[in-house]
């Protein structure tokens, strides 16, 4: 990029980190760079819980760092930054006022007179397509029109940062795509008033659409795996085979498995509980999708972007099922394709005891955890464990919303092997009605 184009954020060696008393600290950023200059879109791209949220609260001067700093315009960030606007995911409107008093509200707290507010809030509630619902109230808006108040809210105040926080994941497909649309539409025209946007996302497809550059993040900790450029003019379009394959080529990088570390013969083993386990992966997803994996017209072999078209599921939605399958070495994921495997496939054609049995012998193969949990059953008198136990040395390793999640994965897979049974009440495993 020309080194003269207006440089507004620069973050370096950002690290943060929550300290936990009598435990290591949770680390949720690692090391992250980040630069944005004027005149781009920039995606931070990754699944749930990998940061992304959390450095742009960092970005705007919400959130300061652990470690490292936060350049706007050259001056180290210490707090709010002037010139920033956010729009959010779950829109954040107030219910009481109406359209033109909520687009209004940023330029009232910064003492604009009345007649100005009007005018501007006017002008953006134009831009984005709602002339004519000035009075209108939240409740009686659709779920795009309120994200689009909540858009002019942002350009209002003519920001020269416009952050988007998943800005278009709670709205149904149609309506996003619309949406997504006339944004690029008026930043390719030159009518947003705004000089950069940095949106955080899950959905592939709309990082390529959308952006300039794409940061793909990994997570726990949150680190920068990748940054990408993208190529395309606007209007993009989605059939154009670069296109597609720029896809297909961050599924591959999404779903790549990350080398392991080489380690001191010294070191301590790796702790089965190092590792958070892919969450809302129920046993009835994974069956649904080697089923349809094995079947027409995919014979055992897909590609991710296309299957999650098919199915209409977004990337966060499908990796984490990949990644699953992949771990229990039902499916290989590779250049952005997934393929069923033997034991995949002699899973798919056994009768329901067998496939227990099967899923069983994967998860004590494959999953330190289960294998962990079994073992404690086994060996104490009264075959009881409790689950506090077991979540509080996840708790050593990753965020507690991490453990819940893995905790709930080893309870709902576990179960349905017949490895241990699990009393919701008492939060407690046991091998109580296990043949």
């Amino acid at each position: 990029m020309d080194a003269a184009v207006e440089s507004l954020v620069r973050v370096s060696h950002c690290r943060q980190a929550y300290h936990k008393e009598a435990n290591t600290d949770l680390v949720v950023l690692d090391d992250v760079n980040l630069s944005l200059r004027a005149g781009e879109i920039v995606a931070l791209l990754g699944r749930s819980g990998s940061g992304k949220s959390t450095l742009l609260r960092i970005v705007s001067g919400l959130l300061r760092p652990t470690e490292g700093e936060v350049l706007w315009r050259g001056r180290r960030l210490d707090g709010p930054a002037d010139g920033v606007a956010m729009v959010f995911q779950s829109f954040a409107l107030f219910p009481w006022l109406t359209v033109q008093e909520n687009v209004e509200l940023g330029l009232e707290a910064r003492g604009v007179a009345r007649a100005e507010r009007e005018r501007r809030a006017e002008a953006a509630i134009d831009l984005i397509g709602l002339g004519g619902f000035e009075s209108a109230y939240p409740k009686e808006l659709s779920g795009g029109m309120r994200q689009r108040v909540g858009l002019a809210r942002a350009l209002v105040v003519h920001p020269d940062l416009l952050l988007m926080d998943e800005p278009f994941s709670a709205l149904d497909v149609l309506t996003a795509e619309t949406l997504r649309t006339d944004l690029i539409d008026l930043w390719s025209e030159g009518k947003l008033p705004v000089k950069s946007v940095l949106m955080v996302t899950h959905n592939i497809e709309e990082a390529v659409l959308m952006c300039d550059r794409i940061l793909v993040f990994s997570s726990n900790p949150g680190r920068v795996a990748s940054e990408l450029i993208v190529p395309f003019p606007h209007p993009r379009n989605r059939l154009d085979p670069a296109f597609r394959q720029m896809v297909d080529d961050i599924y591959a990088l999404m779903t790549r498995r990350p080398k392991p570390e080489p380690r001191a013969l010294t070191a301590e083993p790796v702790s089965p509980m190092a590792n958070p386990l892919p969450s809302r992966v129920g046993t009835n997803l994974i069956s649904g999708l080697l089923e349809t994996l094995a079947g027409e017209p995919y014979h055992g072999r897909a590609d991710l972007p296309a299957l999650a078209g098919a199915l209409q599921y977004e990337a966060d939605e499908l990796l984490p099922l990949a990644e699953a399958l992949q771990m229990l070495q039902f499916a290989v994921t590779e250049e952005g394709d997934i393929q069923i495997t033997e034991t995949g496939r002699r899973f798919v054609e056994a009768e329901t005891d067998q496939r227990k049995r099967i899923f069983g012998e994967a998860l004590r193969m494959h999953v330190p955890l289960v294998r962990m949990i079994r073992q404690v059953l086994d060996e104490r008198w009264n075959h009881r464990a409790s689950a506090v136990r077991f979540r509080e040395e996840l708790e050593d390793h990753m965020s507690p919303d991490y453990a819940d999640d893995t905790l709930r994965t080893v309870i709902g897979w576990g179960r349905y092997a017949e490895l241990y049974s699990y009393d919701e009440e008492e939060e407690q495993f046991s091998l109580e009605d296990i043949a």
